[in-house]
């Protein structure tokens, strides 16, 4: 067991620039337990539901797949797999809406359910994993499509290095409004997560391990310390950290229980942290002791606009629409569908989209907590964005280089760090959305990147093949010369030889010998006649 000398102490807790007090709202969702959703007909399954490149497909239309089957590989080292949350038969794989900020269609595999749920032999390793390498036990977390169910979704078996880290950090804040998900998941399944926490531990052999919770959680806290104390491992601790947006925000987290900030273009690995959710690693335990990659989920669907609100376990690709019918469909007065809590959740189009893996939190607001929408007004300067970025940037200017297409501005301004929170536009007199000005300046910097990168391969391809064409051509030049030199040379044999071709010469040369072998043929024949003529004398 490691033990630190720090296990013992209180952890003197620090704070991050900026934040919000928010209405949590998280009582609509708690008032019962999680419950199960009825299979469905079909499940959509999008190739992409992580950061990262796309995942490659393993199937094609027409092949009976089983529970849990591997349907898609990850395509790189930052990519995940994609697994069967049925049996039953591939449809169709095609482009298909996906719930993504961009509103663009995505590659999806599509499952008819049999509704055998038939499972693929599974071998699950349950306690054994104690005595498995630790790269082993990284391979088995990545082939189960593991990937952090916080919301950034980020594989999660890339983010346990060998390298030796002094801090482990599983995140129970869970500060958007609304979103109870991991709070009840903490509270039915604490000693599953503690399992999974374990997991982790061994995998990276960490020093210590900070559970953080925020103290709006009385009920999780409890639970959690039980199943601490069942386990028996002075490494692990629960901290309990004051309720402030977005304190689930990694680097946030960090910074609040270690004191260290989390530098630019960095990664918490850099200062010897390793950060996850309450969620990953309770897909962590379950794919070590019932061999089940990540194919479900527990997503909150709250709000006003639903009937009744609550959490459920929900597999990955059921349709939105049979979520919200098993929470009693649609209220009266419902206006938008929201994947995701109030600040960094983005609007849905229609509830005719799969639940992914980063589906959390199904948000249906109701009209009267919807303002009018209308055209926002100028800036006016007030500086209350600078005083809530938990960042520390300067999101008014962030605002002015990304309405004029600044790249250049942006990135002096730090763009890619901002965690897209919305504390700025929450506190916004002028109601300028302002984290949509951040996210399409984003996504129009990356797509021109990648523009970029695509033309400078163009180029390269052009000045190897431009470079090949002129090799061949000295090369055909230099054949022609060789050639011109070797009808030269000819021409000078044919006038050292008397004007004699080399087949003049030859055809001499044979001559001659002919001529030699007759005279020398005559010549014996005559010494014959004469010994002849001897003899007989």
């Amino acid at each position: 067991m490691n033990q630190t000398p720090e296990k013992s102490e209180a952890i003197t807790l620090s704070t991050f620039d900026g934040g919000l007090k928010l209405s949590e709202n998280k009582h609509l969702s708690t008032t019962s337990g999680i419950s199960t959703l009825p299979p469905c007909k079909q499940y959509i399954l999008p190739l992409q539901q992580h950061i990262g490149v796309i995942s490659q497909a393993l199937v094609k239309p027409g092949d009976k797949v089983l529970k849990g089957q591997m349907l898609a590989k990850p395509n790189h080292l930052i990519s995940a797999a994609i697994h069967s949350p049925v049996s039953g038969t591939v449809a169709r794989i095609e482009q298909h809406a996906v719930p993504h900020a961009s509103g663009l269609p995505d590659q999806c595999i599509i499952i008819d359910n049999d509704f055998n749920d038939e499972w693929v032999p599974r071998q699950p390793l349950a306690d054994e994993y104690i005595n498995t390498d630790a790269s082993d036990l990284r391979d088995i977390i990545r082939d189960s499509g593991i990937v952090g169910l916080g919301g950034a979704t980020f594989p999660s078996a890339v983010k346990q290095t060998e390298k030796k880290l002094k801090t482990l950090i599983i995140n129970g804040i869970e500060c958007e409004p609304y979103i109870t998900c991991d709070d009840v998941l903490m509270r039915q399944f604490a000693e599953q997560v503690v399992s999974g926490i374990s997991i982790i531990k061994h995998i990276i052999n960490v020093e210590q391990c900070i559970i953080a919770i925020e103290d709006n959680k009385p009920e999780a806290i409890k639970a959690m310390q039980l199943a601490i104390d069942k386990k028996s491992d002075d490494a692990f601790r629960i901290q309990t950290v004051p309720t402030l947006y977005p304190s689930g925000g990694e680097k946030q987290l960090i910074k609040i229980l270690t004191g260290k900030e989390v530098p630019s273009h960095c990664y918490p690995a850099d200062i010897d942290v390793l950060c996850h959710n309450v969620a990953t690693a309770y897909a962590i335990h379950r794919t070590i002791y019932f061999a089940e990659p990540l194919i479900s989920r527990i997503t909150t669907i709250t709000g006003q606009g639903v009937v009744q609100p609550q959490n459920i376990a929900v597999l990955i690709g059921t349709p939105m629409q049979s979520c919200i019918e098993h929470c009693g469909g649609y209220t009266k007065n419902s206006d938008e569908l929201i994947m995701g809590g109030p600040m960094m959740g983005f609007s849905l189009e229609s509830d005719a989209l799969p639940i992914v893996k980063a589906t959390n939190c199904l948000l249906v607001t109701a009209k009267d907590e919807n303002p009018e929408k209308q055209t926002h007004l100028p800036c006016i300067r007030c500086g209350k964005c600078v005083d809530v970025c938990p960042v520390r940037l300067l999101p008014q200017q962030l605002y002015w280089y990304a309405s004029s297409k600044n790249a250049e501005r942006l990135l002096e301004h730090n763009l890619f760090d901002c965690i897209e929170c919305g504390c700025c536009a929450y506190v916004c007199p002028s109601d300028i959305p302002l984290v949509q000005y951040y996210r399409h300046a984003k996504t129009t910097y990356v797509q021109q990147e990648r523009e970029r990168k695509l033309s400078d391969i163009a180029r390269q391809r052009h000045e190897a093949h431009q470079l090949r064409v002129e090799k061949q051509k000295q090369e055909r030049e230099e054949r022609l010369r060789k050639k011109r030199e070797m009808l030269k040379n000819k021409a000078t044999d044919k006038k050292t030889t008397g004007g004699k071709t080399n087949k003049d010469a030859k055809q001499s040369a044979i001559t001659e010998a002919i001529a030699r072998a007759k005279a020398k043929k005559a010549e014996r024949l005559k010494e014959s006649e004469t010994k002849s003529e001897k003899k007989e004398s």
